[in-house]
C-alpha cells in the first residue's frame, strides 16, 4: 500500500469529518487529558487495515501512539482486541470513526474474498476483483482483496487495455479494435478481449489477444470453448458467476475469475471502539 498516498486520502477524510473544529469534544474535554482507545472485533472475520490504524491516529495526532496486535490478513473472531491507542481524547474520538469505517469495510472486502479463494482452493483458478470499487477507495479494496488472498484486475483505465461490447461495435470487430489500439500502446500494455460466441472467440485467438474474457458464459460453454485457447492467453470468466456456481466455473479451467460484488456489494464488518480516560 502506498503510505504517501494513505496519508493524503485520510486527511481529506477527516477534513470532511472534523471540518472547523469537534464541536462535542473539544468544549468538552481539555487538552492535558488522555485516554485509551481499544478497536474490538465484534464478529469472525479476516482483519484487514492495520495501516490505516496507525496512520489515521499520526494525522489526526503526532503525539498518539498505536500498537496493533493483529496482522493484515489474519483471523480475527468475536471480541479480538484488535489493536489499542494511547493519546489526548479529543484526538483519539476524532479518529475513531474515520478508521471504524475503512477497516470495517476493508476487513468485509478480506474475509469475502478469503471465503471464496478457499471454495475453489485445489482447482488452479484464481479469484480477482473488478473497477467496481468505492470512488475514492480504489487503493484500500484492492489492497483488502489480495489480503483476502485474491488478485487484482486492472487498477483503473490507465494500465491495461479492455475491450468490451461498446468498443467493439464502434470499430467494427475485435481484429479492427486490437489493431487499431496495438500500433499506440506501449509493448508492456496487455489487451483483454470480451467475447460472447464461438465466433468471437476465434477471432480473439486469431489476432492474439493477451487476455480473452468469457462474458456471461455457462461453465459448460467455457469448458468446451477452453479446448480452443491456446496456453499463451490468459483467461477469465465474468457474469453472471454465483456462490452456488463459481466452483463450477473455477474447474472449467479458466485461470481467473472476476467478481465485482467483493468491492461493490459486501457487508461492513462488525468491528467498534471504546475509549477510556486515564486516571492520574
Amino acid at each position: 500500500m502506498n503510505t504517501l498516498k494513505l496519508k493524503s486520502m485520510l486527511e481529506h477524510f477527516y477534513i470532511e469529518d472534523i471540518g472547523d473544529n469537534d464541536l462535542s469534544s473539544d468544549f468538552l474535554f481539555p487538552e492535558e487529558v488522555t485516554g485509551e482507545l481499544s478497536i474490538i472485533a465484534k464478529t469472525d472475520g479476516i482483519f484487514c487495515g492495520k495501516k490505516v490504524i496507525e496512520e489515521g491516529l499520526r494525522v489526526v495526532d503526532h503525539s498518539s501512539t498505536a500498537i496493533c496486535h493483529i496482522e493484515d490478513g489474519e483471523q480475527i473472531r468475536k471480541g479480538t482486541v484488535i489493536a489499542t491507542a494511547k493519546g489526548p481524547v479529543r484526538s483519539l474520538l476524532k479518529s475513531e470513526r474515520v478508521i471504524l469505517n475503512l477497516i470495517q469495510r476493508m476487513s468485509a472486502i478480506a474475509t469475502e474474498t478469503h471465503r471464496i479463494v478457499e471454495k475453489i482452493k485445489g482447482t488452479g483458478t484464481k479469484v480477482c476483483d473488478t473497477r467496481k470499487t468505492m470512488p475514492g477507495l480504489r487503493m484500500l479494496d484492492k489492497y483488502a482483496v489480495r489480503t483476502g488472498g485474491g488478485f487484482n484486475h486492472r487498477n483503473g483505465l490507465y494500465d491495461a487495455v479492455m475491450l468490451k461490447d461498446n468498443h467493439l461495435a464502434f470499430a467494427g470487430s475485435i481484429t479492427k479494435a486490437i489493431e487499431a489500439v496495438r500500433v499506440t500502446i506501449g509493448h508492456t500494455v496487455k489487451i483483454e478481449v470480451e467475447i460472447e460466441t464461438f465466433e468471437q472467440l476465434q477471432e480473439a485467438i486469431a489476432v492474439n489477444a493477451d487476455i480473452i474474457m468469457f462474458d456471461n458464459c455457462t461453465p459448460e460453454t467455457i469448458k468446451e470453448w477452453k479446448k480452443f485457447v491456446p496456453e499463451t492467453i490468459i483467461t477469465e470468466a465474468s457474469g453472471m458467476i454465483t456462490n452456488d456456481t463459481i466452483r463450477d466455473y473455477a474447474e472449467a479451467g479458466v485461470d481467473y475469475i472476476s467478481l465485482g460484488y467483493l468491492t461493490h456489494s459486501v457487508k461492513a464488518l462488525d468491528i467498534s471502539a471504546n475509549v477510556t480516560i486515564s486516571t492520574n
